[in-house]
C-alpha cells in the first residue's frame, strides 16, 4: 500500500522498518497501544512479519492492519497508521501513533485523514471507530481534528489496558466527512 499527503508517504511497513519501531517503542509511544514495550525488540520482527501477512490477507475485519508512516523530506519513519477490528463494537477503528521526537508537527491528523479515506474507499465502511482515554488530550484532540466525533464517554478497557479508564469512544460516519 502507498498513499502521499503533503508532507507523509502511507506505506506497506518494511522488515527494515524495524529499528525505527523499536526506537519509537522505547521512547514509550506505543504504550497506549501495546502496553510495556521494554522487551519489544525481542517480539518486533514477528510484529512486522505479521503486519505484512496481515497486509497481504487485505481483511480489516479480521485483526489488524498497520502500515508506517514515514516524512517525505527526511524519509524517516515518524510512526504508524493502522485500522484494527474493535470485536467489542463490531466494527472496525483506526490505530495511530507518532514517536515522541516527532509529535506537535501535524503528522497524527494528517496521516489519520489520508488513511481513513482510503479505508472508507477501498472497503466500503459506513463508519470507523476509536477509543482514546481522556486523560490523554492530545490523542482526543488528533481524533476530533481528524473528523471524528465523540459519540460516548464511559469506562473503557482495550485489549492492553491493565484496568477500565475514562475514555471517549469516537465514529466517523463516512457521509460525513464530505
Amino acid at each position: 500500500m502507498l498513499l502521499e499527503t503533503k508532507r507523509l508517504i502511507i506505506r506497506s511497513i518494511l522488515p527494515t522498518d524495524e529499528k525505527a519501531f523499536i526506537d519509537m517503542a522505547s521512547d514509550g509511544s506505543l504504550w497506549e497501544i501495546y502496553g510495556d514495550c521494554s522487551q519489544c525488540h525481542e517480539w518486533m520482527k514477528e510484529f512486522i512479519s505479521e503486519a505484512i501477512r496481515l497486509e497481504a490477507e487485505d481483511n480489516p475485519y479480521h485483526d489488524y492492519l498497520a502500515f508506517a508512516i514515514e516524512d517525505r523530506a527526511s524519509r524517516l519513519v515518524v510512526g504508524s497508521v493502522g485500522s484494527s477490528y474493535y470485536e467489542d463494537f463490531m466494527e472496525v477503528g483506526v490505530t495511530y501513533f507518532i514517536g515522541a521526537d516527532y509529535r506537535g508537527n501535524g503528522y497524527a491528523v494528517e496521516a489519520l485523514q489520508c488513511f481513513t479515506e482510503y479505508l472508507f474507499s477501498r472497503y466500503h465502511l459506513k463508519k470507523l471507530v476509536a477509543t482514546a482515554s481522556v486523560n490523554n488530550i492530545a490523542s482526543c484532540k488528533t481524533l476530533e481534528k481528524a473528523g471524528f466525533s465523540v459519540i460516548e464517554t464511559r469506562m473503557y478497557q482495550d485489549l492492553y489496558d491493565e484496568c477500565k479508564n475514562m475514555s471517549n469512544i469516537y465514529e466517523l460516519v463516512g457521509d460525513a466527512r464530505k
